[in-house]
């Protein structure tokens, strides 16, 4: 059974997502503030994070990011209601992997859920790339018929990013966010001389700009 930790300040609403995730078959913990969050995470291991932003104590944004910084990598969703561009954009900078807008639908919820788990899951499982060519998410290392390439970190980064992508759209939040830390400059330049570099391992139509948001992983 899945343990999924839920922050999320609106009692009803909490109540309603705990009882919808528990008919569903996961193990849930709520927390209605970000300090009792934090403290639920010391005493058990969860498998997914679902943050309200706008919560008392610690925001949802600033929890993650302190989780992030203390290396942990559990998938989380953001569960909010701000629209704008810059709170996403921060979301994903400090480590979110998805997030929703409310009111949420719960179907649209489960799948999104069920996504994440599925790719943590097979985020160990050597990945064929090509007959001769094939990445391992443990190690973080691309290796052509057995050989390491030597490839630099932030290159196996997207790499990575884009095989739990395969057939969606990437954006460049999400790059900049696997990539680059809070506090860390990021140039428009620096994610297209890597994301040339593995055009130049998979074959260039593996990778495809979408005009203002992002690219089409194909391969």
């Amino acid at each position: 059974m899945f343990n999924i930790l839920v922050l999320e300040d609106d009692e009803l609403f909490a109540s309603t997502l705990e009882d919808f995730l528990s008919e569903e078959g996961f193990a849930v913990d709520l927390a209605f503030n970000g300090e009792e969050c934090l403290d639920l995470n010391y005493e058990k291991k969860y498998d997914l994070y679902i943050f309200d932003i706008n919560v008392p104590k610690i925001n949802g944004l600033d929890l993650l990011k302190q989780l992030r910084n203390a290396g942990d990598e559990t998938p989380s969703i953001f569960l909010t209601s701000y629209k704008d561009k810059d709170t996403l954009h921060e979301g994903f900078l400090n480590g979110c992997d998805d997030y929703l807008k409310k009111p949420v639908d719960l179907d649209e919820l489960i799948l999104r859920i069920k996504a994440l788990l599925k790719r943590n899951k097979k985020q160990f499982e050597i990945v064929s790339l090509s007959p001769t060519l094939s990445f391992n998410p443990e190690t973080k290392r691309v290796l052509e018929k057995g050989i390491d390439l030597n490839l630099s970190v932030k290159i196996t980064d997207l790499l990575e990013l884009f095989i739990e992508n395969r057939g969606s759209i990437v954006t460049k939040e999400m790059i900049i966010s696997k990539l680059w830390n809070m506090d860390e400059e990021y140039s428009e330049g620096s994610i297209r001389v890597y994301i040339n570099h593995i055009k130049k391992l998979l074959g260039k139509e593996s990778i495809l700009n979408v005009k203002g948001i992002g690219y089409k992983v194909e391969f």
